[in-house]
């Protein structure tokens, strides 16, 4: 069977429906978890979230996502050859927004302290205090 022009042109090719469906995504800004610029989550990224059957729109940029796979594969790497590594995570302060490090991977959502800040919410970490009472 043969089909005309203009019955063709009433048929969709799976790229036209594709463009269709498309316009109905626009550019995103997005806050990232880990350092707290706005990043833009694209029309295609958003397609290829759609197309993956992924629900959950990305939380970090890209650089972040980078920086915490590759934390993660040297926790797995040390893991598996029972190294113990010293780590040293860059954050800002939640008291006085400066930059220091922390020997830690922060847990998302809980705020993280300079060393001084710290001292000063928890003066008893000078003379060696217990807080536990026993």
């Amino acid at each position: 069977m043969v089909m005309s022009q203009i019955e063709l042109e009433g048929v969709a090719s799976p790229e036209h429906q594709s463009d269709e469906t498309d316009s109905e995504f626009e550019d995103r800004s997005i806050l990232c978890i880990d350092c707290n610029h706005d990043f833009i989550w694209t029309v295609g990224e958003q397609v290829f979230f759609r197309d993956k059957q992924l629900l959950n729109p990305p939380k970090r940029c890209k650089d972040c996502k980078q920086a915490k796979n590759e934390r993660l594969a040297a926790i797995a790497a040390a893991q598996a050859s029972g190294i113990k590594q010293r780590i040293e995570v860059a954050v800002n302060c939640a008291e006085c927004q400066e930059s220091t490090t922390v020997p830690f991977y922060p847990s998302q959502g809980r705020p993280v302290y300079c060393r001084s800040c710290f001292i000063k919410s928890n003066p008893s970490v000078l003379n060696g205090s217990s807080t536990s009472h026993g």
